[in-house]
């Protein structure tokens, strides 16, 4: 990683550029250097085969106290190179998350071909370390949201892939509850009274007395207007 040092950027040498080239989805929080400032690395959109940012070069003012300055140069190659390496290796040692500096101003097939293997080949293997994990345990707790991301972006089914509903909430209490619950664990509330019925959690009298109502309502007749 470049050093990082105090110094005020002089942009308007900021004339070099290089493309930052990214063909994964995953979306990353701002980059933060002192020597750029904030910076959103793009990915592409559905449809889209790799998303560019451009990254510049910066010419610094470091502040070597007693009125004394220095400039200097970083180039945009370092810079995009920087923020590959870190990208690529935010999920550890050997991660690979499809980030590359490209050659000229846009990627060429070979270069999108390489990247291409190396992140298959990255998600494979976060895909054999969760079927390992599965078999050891069972347990789908222990499978991480790369390795299921891993699994999803290379098109493949698992027992241990799947995709948590959001919790509803209990009209009775408002705790929150699984969706298709048939009783509330909070407050005993009858939510399905078809399902009730079928693991004997109420009686058939129980399940049907709504409907017996409804019926029983429909069925009286209006009384004669005036009355």
């Amino acid at each position: 990683m470049i050093a990082e040092r105090e110094y005020f950027v002089n942009t308007q040498t900021q004339t070099e550029t290089v493309a930052l080239v990214n063909i994964s989805a995953e979306k990353w929080p701002p980059r933060v250097r002192t020597y750029f400032g904030s910076l959103q690395i793009r990915s592409p959109h559905a449809g889209e085969a790799y998303a560019i940012t451009p990254i510049h070069g910066c010419t610094g003012v470091m502040d070597l106290g007693d009125k004394r300055i220095m400039e200097y140069r970083i180039t945009a190659r370092e810079i995009a190179e920087d923020l590959a390496r870190e990208l690529n290796g935010d999920s550890g040692e050997g991660s690979y998350h499809g980030v590359f500096v490209a050659a000229g101003d846009a990627p060429t097939e070979a270069e999108l071909l390489e990247a291409r293997q190396r992140l298959e080949e990255f998600q494979r293997r976060l895909v054999a370390a969760a079927d390992l994990e599965w078999e050891r345990t069972k347990n789908p707790m222990f499978i991480t949201d790369l390795e299921r991301r891993a699994a999803r972006q290379l098109g493949l089914e698992k027992p241990w892939l799947y995709d948590p509903k959001p919790l509803a909430d209990c009209p009775v209490c408002a705790e929150k509850i699984k969706p298709g619950v048939a009783v509330c664990r909070c407050c005993g509330a009858i939510l399905d009274r078809e399902k009730a019925a079928q693991y004997g959690l109420v009686s058939s009298e129980e399940r049907d007395a709504p409907r017996r109502r409804k019926a029983h309502e429909e069925k009286r007749e209006p009384e004669p207007a005036g009355k």
